[in-house]
């Protein structure tokens, strides 16, 4: 195996990481980690909880007031990443998420419904920033999206809460 072969596999695993701590860190309310995912001149698109064009600072500030009282869920799926330059990458992933708002809030994907279940695709650019990989763009596309009925089951919650820390992150 070359040397640039193998650090391409090293960068796409970096990659998968950052994407996968997303998720979590996003449905474990996690704001400050969340943050440091994302370059400072982060751009994004399509989301409900910040409008498009949002800087990074912004979109944390929109998810983190949409979503604290909220149950989530985002699961990201078959990565298609390619390098476009030594230290960018573009990626597409396949999403699904379920988003269950509390306090009788309706979401702007569903309204006049409790929640919604999504299907769609992220349309990502990652680069090395202070060399680690960051986000710097981020798309949400949406294929679909089940309303959650103001009667759907409330979620339990006596279940074990996540650990924070179990990660250093």
């Amino acid at each position: 195996m070359r040397a640039h072969d193998l650090d391409s596999l090293l960068a796409l695993e970096e990659i998968k990481r950052l994407k996968a701590a997303y998720c979590r860190y996003l449905d474990t309310k996690q704001w400050d980690r969340l943050r440091s995912l994302f370059a400072d001149d982060t751009v994004f698109e399509g989301f409900g909880s910040a409008p498009t064009g949002s800087t990074a600072d912004q979109f944390v500030a929109g998810v983190a007031g949409r979503l604290t009282d909220a149950v989530t869920i985002h699961h990201c799926h078959m990565p298609e990443i390619e390098f476009i330059a030594p230290h960018r990458a573009r990626g597409v992933w396949a999403m699904m998420d379920l988003v269950e708002l509390g306090g009788g809030r309706s979401p702007k994907e569903a309204p006049g419904h409790r929640g919604f279940h999504g299907l769609g695709h992220y349309e990502e650019e990652y680069r090395v920033v202070d060399g680690a990989w960051k986000f710097c763009f981020l798309r949400l596309t949406r294929l679909r999206v089940d309303p959650l009925p103001l009667d759907h089951p409330l979620p339990r919650t006596d279940l074990l809460a996540h650990s924070p820390d179990w990660l250093p992150g």
